[in-house]
């Protein structure tokens, strides 16, 4: 990504805030991360909201619309909420993942291309140039275009990370793909990505269409492939449960809309009060 591409300035400006303003972020992904004590999935779909709602209160060059499931099946792109500059008008889209520190996926490959173009090298190929013929196939051309913003969380040391994928320096450090049979009771083949040091980069998963699309698509590793990820919040930050939280939601859903407009205008009051503590406003 160049300086100029919209997503990457964003992702350095949100760095900064965050480098500031710690404890925000922190309050944020502790709330986040809080909801998995209602769900282990609740957290995801609830991250999308939050962290859009966290750049409209926190980041005043920048807006943010949540995108909603209802638009799922007719998004051109993988995107769970939109992000506009305020400044140059730019648009862009951003997944939001919350994972564990783990198997991180990056993209679904809905148009099932990748897997299948890999198929054609066989067992993979190796060498600087042939892999790079291979990367710049129409098959991969939204390799580069994924503003995928993880959230990874340790949940047994509670501590959690945002992540950033650095696409570009995956592509150009690639040197072999190699096709690698499935472990851990995976049923299909995977083509992973190594560097010139033989260290894993990512990989590209079944991709067939009868494959499960929530397992399909380009992958990599929190852990194994730290080198090729840029943390927003330098490193683990750790976090704690807000069971006020949990208390709170139970309660709302079962009072009255009533009474979520007098709690709400109790909690943009509280948001006000950060922003003046942490020289905001």
């Amino acid at each position: 990504m160049t300086d100029q591409d919209p997503y990457a300035d964003f992702t350095i400006r949100l760095k900064l805030l965050v480098s500031k303003h710690p404890d925000l972020i922190t309050t944020t992904l502790s709330n986040i991360f809080t909801m998995r004590l209602i769900g282990n999935k609740t957290h995801g779909d609830l991250a999308e909201i939050a962290i859009a709602e966290f750049i409209n209160q926190y980041m005043y060059d920048f807006r943010s619309i949540h995108v909603g499931k209802d638009l799922y099946r007719a998004k051109s792109q993988e995107e769970d909420i939109k992000i506009i500059n305020e400044i140059t008008k730019a648009e862009f889209p951003v997944s939001l993942k919350a994972y564990g520190d783990g198997p991180l996926q990056l993209s679904t490959d809905k148009t099932f291309r990748m897997f299948p173009r890999l198929e054609q090298e066989g067992d993979g190929v190796a060498g600087q140039a042939k892999v790079q013929a291979v990367l710049n196939d129409p098959a991969f051309a939204e390799f580069r275009n994924i503003n995928v913003l993880p959230l990874i969380y340790d949940e047994k040391n509670q501590r959690c990370s945002i992540l950033v994928f650095d696409y570009n320096r995956a592509v150009s450090d690639t040197v072999r793909i190699s096709r690698e049979e499935g472990k851990r009771g995976r049923k299909h083949p995977v083509y992973r990505f190594y560097n010139s040091s033989d260290e894993y980069i990512c990989e590209v998963r079944y991709g067939d269409a009868a494959a499960n699309a929530l397992q399909r698509g380009l992958w990599t590793h929190t852990k194994n492939g730290l080198n090729y990820f840029d943390s927003i919040t330098d490193g683990w930050i750790d976090y704690s449960h807000n069971l006020v939280l949990v208390k709170l939601f139970s309660h709302a859903l079962v009072s009255s809309e009533a009474g979520h407009k007098s709690a709400l205008e109790k909690v943009k009051e509280d948001i006000v009060k950060l922003k003046q503590q942490s020289g905001l406003k």
